[in-house]
C-alpha cells in the first residue's frame, strides 16, 4: 500500500484506504474517492494532483492525495 502521490502519470490503481479525520474522509468520499474504487493519476503539477475518478477529472492538493492509499 502506498499514497496516491507515488503513482506515475496514467497509472491506474484501486483505493485501499483513506486516512485523515472524519471531515477529510467525508470530503474525499463526496468527490468520489471510495475504498475499492479505481483512480488514475492524470498529472502532478504545482503541488496539485489531477486524477480521474468515477469518470470525472478532479484536482486535489498533494496533502489530500497523501491521505489516499492505493
Amino acid at each position: 500500500m502506498m499514497p496516491l502521490t507515488l503513482l506515475q502519470e496514467n497509472e491506474e490503481a484501486i483505493i485501499k484506504r483513506i486516512g485523515g479525520n472524519p471531515e477529510v474522509k467525508k470530503h474525499l468520499e463526496d468527490l468520489g474517492f471510495v475504498v475499492g474504487g479505481a483512480v488514475t493519476v492524470v498529472t502532478q503539477m504545482g503541488g496539485n494532483v489531477i486524477v480521474n475518478v468515477k469518470g470525472s477529472r478532479i484536482a486535489i492538493s498533494r496533502e489530500m492525495a497523501q491521505k489516499i492509499f492505493v
